[in-house]
C-alpha cells in the first residue's frame, strides 16, 4: 500500500472515531436521557411507552430450529437469521400528526433514535445470532390521545456509514454491517432449504439443538449435509458513492421502508412481523443465475422483486425513479400489520 493510500485509511478511520464522540453521539443521547428521566419523574411532561413486536409465519409462532412452507413454490426451510432495525418511531394522534419517541438508550438494544429488533436466539440453524432477544421498543412521548405507529425500517443515512467496529450496541454487530458496500444490513432474514427426506429432523414446534457448531459461519447449514440451497435477505442501501477516505455523500437505492400502521393503541396493541407475507411472491428454492444467493437489495437482482413490493419499497427502475401519479413507485406493505 502506497503512503497516500495509507494517509487517506489513517484519516478515514480518524474521522470515524471523531464523528462518532461528538456529533452522532452526545446530542441525542444527552436529549432521550434527559426526557426519558422528566418520564419518570414528571409524568405529566411525558410518558414512557413500550411498542410490543411479535415474529408470525403466516400466523405460526416463529422459532429457530423449525421449517415451514414458504414462498410462491412453498418451499421447506428452516431458519437462519430474523433480526432488523428500526428508526424514527412516532405515535400518530387523531389528526395524522407523527409524535416522535424518545428512545431510551439502553446501551444495548438502542442507540440515539435506532433499535434493534431480534427474534432469533442463537439456536437451531441460528447459529451467527445471539441468545438475548428483543421485541420491543422504548421511550417517551408527551401524554396524549395516540392512535397510530410510524417507524423507518433501516438505519438513518448519519449512522449507517459509520464503522461499526467503533460504534455503540447494538450498531456494533458485524453480523448486521455489510463490509463491502461500507454500510448496515437493515434486515437480515435467512433461511435454509431443507430435503423432503430430512423434514422430520426439523418439523415445527420440535427443535433439536444438540447438534449446533456454535463456531460455524454464515455459509454453514444447519444441520450438515441435510440441508441444501440456502436463501438470504439482506435489506440495505445500495448504489452509495464514496471514496477511500471519507463515507458516502449519498445511495442512489436508500431501501428504507417508511411503515405507516393505523389503529394502533400501544397499549393494547402489538406489531406482527409476518414472514410469510414478505415472501409470498417469491421463489426460496431457485436463485437469479449470476447474482448473490437471495436478495442482497440490487435493484437489478429479480428475486428482490417480490421482497422489496412486500415492504413497500421501489424496485428496477422504479428504485432511482420519481414517483408519478400514473406509475407510483411503491405499493402499500403488507409485512407489518396490528394486532
Amino acid at each position: 500500500m502506497s503512503f497516500n493510500g495509507l494517509a487517506r485509511q489513517t484519516s478515514f478511520k480518524l474521522f470515524l472515531r471523531s464523528a462518532i464522540a461528538s456529533s452522532f453521539v452526545l446530542p441525542v443521547a444527552f436529549l432521550s436521557s434527559q426526557l426519558a428521566a422528566k418520564a419518570v419523574e414528571s409524568p405529566t411532561d411525558s410518558q414512557m411507552v413500550t411498542i410490543q413486536f411479535e415474529s408470525s409465519v403466516g400466523g405460526e409462532p416463529f422459532a429457530c430450529g423449525d421449517t415451514y412452507r414458504l414462498g410462491s413454490a412453498d418451499s421447506l426451510v428452516t431458519p437462519l437469521d430474523f433480526r432488523f432495525y428500526v428508526s424514527e418511531v412516532a405515535l400518530m394522534d387523531a389528526e395524522g400528526n407523527a409524535v416522535p419517541l424518545v428512545l431510551e438508550q439502553d446501551g444495548l438494544w438502542q442507540h440515539q433514535n435506532v433499535a434493534l429488533i431480534d427474534f432469533e436466539d442463537k439456536t437451531g440453524g441460528c447459529v451467527n445470532g445471539t441468545s438475548q432477544t428483543r421485541a420491543q421498543v422504548v421511550g417517551a412521548v408527551p401524554p396524549g390521545d395516540y392512535t397510530g405507529l410510524k417507524f423507518t425500517l433501516g438505519v438513518p443515512f448519519a449512522l449507517n456509514h459509520i464503522d461499526s467496529t467503533l460504534a455503540p450496541s447494538p450498531l456494533n454487530l458485524t453480523s448486521m454491517w455489510w463490509n463491502w458496500n461500507f454500510g448496515y444490513k437493515f434486515a437480515r432474514i435467512d433461511f435454509e432449504n431443507v430435503s423432503d427426506a430430512a423434514a422430520s429432523k426439523h418439523t415445527a414446534g420440535s427443535a433439536d439443538n444438540s447438534s449446533v457448531d456454535t463456531g460455524s459461519t454464515e455459509a454453514d447449514s444447519a444441520s450438515g449435509s441435510d440441508l441444501s440451497q440456502a436463501f438470504a435477505i439482506h435489506l440495505g442501501s445500495v448504489g452509495c458513492q464514496m471514496d477511500s477516505a471519507q463515507p458516502p455523500v449519498s445511495c442512489s437505492v436508500p431501501n428504507r421502508a417508511e411503515i405507516v400502521l393505523t389503529d394502533f393503541d400501544p397499549l393494547q396493541n402489538v406489531v406482527v412481523t409476518d414472514l410469510a407475507a414478505l415472501l409470498a411472491e417469491t421463489n426460496l428454492s431457485e436463485n437469479q443465475e449470476g447474482t448473490a444467493v437471495g436478495c442482497m437489495s440490487s435493484p437489478e437482482d429479480g428475486d428482490c422483486s417480490g421482497i422489496m413490493q412486500n415492504l413497500g419499497l421501489p424496485f428496477g427502475d422504479r428504485a432511482t425513479s420519481e414517483p408519478t401519479v400514473a406509475e407510483p413507485t411503491v405499493t402499500e406493505q403488507t409485512v407489518f400489520s396490528v394486532q
